[in-house]
């Protein structure tokens, strides 16, 4: 169904190279993006630098839990990038991402390049190539054990591309230190998140609010996270 989904058995790390350099090749002609993204929550932007998710930048949102919404918290920046015709990439989700929910909610399939390793080097890799690649907007990362110097190399891999780079990382990363750009810790609540800002660059490190989202129908029908979730490897988990 999702004729552009990655996964080690199918592909070999040579195909995948390729496949990566293709996409730049493709990209070339894109318009340099902004300094940052409108994250399409008011409240937040309002407290980042810029207005929005940094650019060129690492993200990391800091959380023990996933799919109590992270996922809705990107996804208006995630929707302009597809309109833009940029590609996302999705590193090691912790779920096999559910086609019917991103069709539905913006997200083309044609858009989106999922990749599954079997090793942290592997992923980090994956993730470094990503990032400098011109026709990818965002490039969402799950990988854990990330040690400081690897973190440096994909800060600089998203500067080169002025890329969207999304980290998913555990709450004990906030203890850490990191060259992200931006750290929110998350928290769920019946109606969306609350989120921290653990670091901002330029910006206000400490404040926490709270971000609505579109959330209780999901939870309802037993899905944390439809854009994350496939309902048969979300019963298994």
């Amino acid at each position: 169904m999702v004729q552009r989904m990655l996964s080690n058995s199918a592909r070999t790390t040579s195909e995948l190279r390729a496949r990566l350099q293709q996409m730049t090749q493709r990209g070339r002609g894109l318009v340099a993006g902004s300094p940052a993204l409108h994250s399409g929550h008011e409240a937040l932007d309002a407290l980042l630098p810029g207005g929005g998710w940094p650019l060129g930048a690492l993200t990391e949102l800091l959380s023990d839990q996933c799919g109590i919404g992270e996922l809705e918290l990107l996804l208006p920046a995630l929707q302009a990038l597809a309109r833009d015709g940029r590609c996302l990439v999705w590193i090691d989700s912790p779920y096999v991402p559910y086609a019917p929910a991103l069709v539905q909610r913006g997200l083309p399939l044609e858009r989106l390049l999922w990749i599954r390793t079997e090793r942290p080097q592997a992923a980090l890799w994956a993730a470094e190539q990503a990032l400098r690649c011109p026709a990818i907007g965002a490039v969402l990362n799950w990988s854990e054990h990330i040690v400081d110097r690897s973190l440096r190399r994909l800060q600089l891999a998203a500067e080169s591309g002025q890329t969207l780079g999304i980290l998913h990382r555990s709450a004990a990363a906030a203890q850490e230190p990191s060259p992200a750009a931006l750290r929110l810790q998350l928290q769920p609540l019946t109606d969306g998140l609350e989120v921290q800002i653990k670091k901002s660059r330029g910006g206000r490190a400490g404040v926490r609010l709270r971000v609505p989202l579109r959330l209780p129908a999901l939870r309802a029908c037993g899905l944390s996270d439809a854009l994350a979730v496939h309902p048969a490897a979300g019963a298994a988990a």
